[in-house]
């Protein structure tokens, strides 16, 4: 390729790039004009695809400047007292993962109970949220909504803030699915991992408008990876080439962050571009396209300026 040729096109690019980011930078300016007294945005870091102790992962999430982390909530005694020691080390905060894995649904929910349970009752460490893999795609409605009547419960009785996430496999896989829920069970709250309905719904959503927005007013949890239609992870969302994925994300989040600043709520965001096989790779070696803790780290940073 010459050189005229290859300057053309990364002018191109720069100029596809600031044309597709252009709506986004005016809809920002107008959604956060009126913040409530009382809101707050806690960022957490995820130690999927971390190679390292659980010490080495807090002082790494502390330095880049995370507020804490997430980290599915360990069963043994000796892991959670290693844990709670690098929390404290590191002055981070936690959110929990809890879920289940069996394909029978009352063994699942009593699984999850038995979990969801130890970390209510903990008292080294209250966490910030607990967020729920619950249920799964081929279980009946009552099957799963046995899951949001205990989360509810739970809630009332301890006041820690539990979230079901739209993710595939579970309960919540589809928007249609979630909206079912929602309309049915008043104490439903969502973590939003709309990556997960783009390529469900092989769409950006745009033929779903009503219904997105109206489950984005129980959004109290978000996890900022980027999706597409065919796809739950984007190879790197800072290449131009995803603009228009990236604009349908910040848009939807954007609405999230508008709803929580009216209120004066905290609002947590998960950073959770995750490794191979989310991340896309070479084939044969399997060498991943993009560095997984850069961009993640990137997604922080750039929500952070964005929504503080």
């Amino acid at each position: 390729m010459n050189q005229t040729r290859r300057k053309f096109l990364q002018q191109t690019s720069m100029i596809a790039a600031a044309s597709l980011l252009a709506p986004i930078a005016e809809s920002h300016a107008k959604a956060f004009q009126h913040t409530k007294p009382g809101y707050q945005l806690l960022f957490m870091q995820t130690d999927w695809g971390f190679e390292g102790t659980r010490d080495q992962f807090c002082a790494a999430a502390k330095k880049e400047g995370y507020d804490g982390i997430e980290v599915w909530w360990p069963e043994k005694p000796a892991d959670q007292q290693l844990l709670f020691d690098a929390l404290k080390k590191h002055g981070l905060q936690v959110g929990f993962l809890c879920g289940a894995g069996e394909t029978n649904p009352t063994e699942h929910l009593a699984h999850f109970k038995r979990n969801l349970d130890a970390i209510c009752s903990n008292t080294s460490q209250r966490p910030v949220y607990v967020n729920c893999h619950s249920g799964k795609d081929y279980f009946t409605f009552e099957q799963n909504r046995a899951f949001i009547e205990y989360t509810t419960a739970k809630t009332k009785a301890t006041g820690i803030k539990i979230h079901h996430e739209t993710h595939r496999g579970r309960m919540l896989f589809a928007a249609t699915v979630t909206k079912n829920f929602a309309d049915q069970q008043a104490g439903l709250r969502l973590t939003l991992d709309i990556s997960h309905w783009c390529t469900v719904h092989e769409s950006l959503l745009a033929d779903q408008q009503e219904t997105i927005n109206d489950l984005l007013k129980r959004v109290d949890h978000i996890h900022s990876r980027i999706g597409h239609p065919e796809g739950p992870q984007v190879n790197d969302p800072r290449a131009p080439e995803w603009g228009k994925a990236v604009n349908a994300h910040l848009a939807w989040w954007d609405q999230v962050i508008a709803y929580k600043k009216q209120k004066g709520e905290t609002m947590t965001i998960l950073t959770e571009f995750g490794p191979p096989d989310y991340m896309p790779t070479l084939p044969y070696t399997r060498q991943p396209l993009a560095n997984q803790w850069a961009i993640n780290v990137y997604m922080m940073n750039l929500l952070k300026k964005r929504y503080h």
